[in-house]
């Protein structure tokens, strides 16, 4: 049970992927770093959306070099160094539809942020973002205010493992997560 991390910001659109952010040039080209990459999304022949700031380009990965965790692409379009820096720190983002297909149980974080977070009848909060640990992803939700009015817990946020055991089901079309309280509060 995962999810793919993509952090989308929304200015990509509905139906959008973050595949990063443009970072400053590599050589003559036209090519770049991506920062924050999530490499998967950066193909050769994928379609990416540039979220330049007066305009969007919409562009092909013509050269994809460097690491997974360190890419250097050059877009379609973008031939020099002077239009790789013009597009600096603009968000990349794939189509959905475009974007690589996941393993049944896998999600992208942005189909999760936003849901609603139950233990059976019991409303936990909603998920604000997918949070990266050493271990494992985690969803971080915000709590929701108990009967009474106050928060379940002073810091307003918990952390819930995308593990089996924490998860009982996702329903990314209903906007629901099952999670087992007793699970996470070591019962």
């Amino acid at each position: 049970m995962s999810a793919a991390d993509e952090r989308s910001e929304g200015k990509g659109g509905a139906g959008a992927v973050s595949a990063g952010r443009v970072g400053r040039a590599h050589g003559l080209d036209g090519s770049f770093y991506v920062t924050g990459a999530r490499a998967r999304l950066l193909a050769l022949g994928t379609l990416v959306r540039v979220a330049a700031r007066a305009s969007t380009l919409s562009a092909r990965v013509v050269r994809r070099a460097g690491t997974d965790e360190r890419p250097i692409v050059r877009l379609q379009g973008v031939e020099d160094r002077g239009a790789a820096e013009a597009l600096r720190g603009a968000e990349l983002t794939v189509d959905l539809a475009g974007a690589p297909s996941l393993e049944p149980d896998e999600w992208w974080a942005g189909e999760l942020e936003g849901c609603e977070v139950f233990d059976g009848e019991r409303r936990v909060g909603t998920v604000k973002r997918l949070v990266e640990l050493p271990s494992c992803e985690a969803l971080e939700v915000y709590l929701a205010a108990s009967e009474g009015g106050e928060a379940m817990q002073s810091a307003g946020d918990l952390l819930i493992p995308m593990v089996r055991d924490a998860i009982r089901h996702v329903d990314v079309v209903g906007r629901r997560i099952e999670v087992d309280m007793a699970f996470l509060e070591g019962s």
